[in-house]
């Protein structure tokens, strides 16, 4: 793997997403994503996978700027890839949990959100779905999967208005379940999955599986015309304007 360092423990591995600074999730690193879920998830030899980043960032959500110079092909290609990666997440079978250690907005909010737990650094980080601003239409799978977790009213509100939150701000509405010093997030993680693994692995995943079912069914990857909204919305005249203010933003 290329955007991706895995380190084996004692019965669980660690994926520390690695691609640059702020580890910006682009096809590769969803496509190795995809593929280290579906290999743990049939390792008997580990039973549990943690996702985390670098200091000051888990990842800063999609890369923009190879977003940007896909055509619709692509782009049609890279969003049903992405809603592959989640629904593959979210039937993880086996205890998975993220170690944010940094920002967080928009897709490493959702790549967060898939996981049974979250742990994340305290400090002047922002983490939620700030995909209107940028002008990506939400699709109803992540409005249920942000819902499974804050609540409908928080979900939609949140949604709506593009909203990134400090982690304090996430933890009060329980879309964070730890904040912690950076240096502790990893250590905490790890805590966490010792617990969840010290109880009997059938009992523990089949309620899980029960208790998400329906975010699974929700989670099937669409037909290519559910697509077809959010395709042709970001090549519109207007959201090509903000792509290209937020993209200048980014190089400053």
């Amino acid at each position: 793997m290329q955007t991706i360092q895995l380190t084996y423990k004692d019965g669980y591995a660690i994926a520390q997403l690695d691609r640059g600074k702020a580890n910006p999730i682009n096809m590769q690193m969803i496509q190795e994503l995809i593929g280290l879920a579906d290999t743990i998830a049939n390792d008997d030899k580990v039973n549990g996978l943690i996702i985390t980043g670098k200091e000051g960032f888990f990842t800063a959500g999609l890369d923009l700027v190879e977003l940007s110079q896909l055509d619709q092909d692509g782009m049609k290609n890279f969003w049903k890839e992405f809603t592959r990666m989640m629904a593959v997440l979210v039937s993880f079978p086996k205890p998975l949990i993220a170690s944010i250690t940094g920002h967080s907005p928009a897709g490493g909010c959702i790549l967060a959100i898939c996981c049974d737990y979250r742990v994340m650094a305290e400090g002047k980080y922002m983490i939620g779905l700030n995909e209107v601003p940028v002008g990506i239409i939400v699709p109803k799978h992540i409005h249920s999967l942000y819902a499974f977790w804050i609540g409908e009213r928080n979900a939609y509100q949140n949604l709506m208005e593009g909203k990134l939150m400090t982690p304090d701000e996430a933890h009060h509405i329980h879309l964070i379940d730890l904040v912690v010093p950076a240096n502790k997030v990893l250590e905490k993680a790890e805590e966490k999955m010792k617990h969840y693994l010290s109880f009997h692995t059938t009992t523990w995943q089949t309620t899980k599986r029960n208790l998400r079912s329906e975010l699974i069914r929700q989670l099937q990857v669409p037909s290519d015309a559910a697509f077809d909204a959010t395709i042709t919305n970001w090549f519109s005249p207007e959201v090509r304007e903000i792509l290209s203010k937020t993209l200048n933003s980014l190089k400053r």
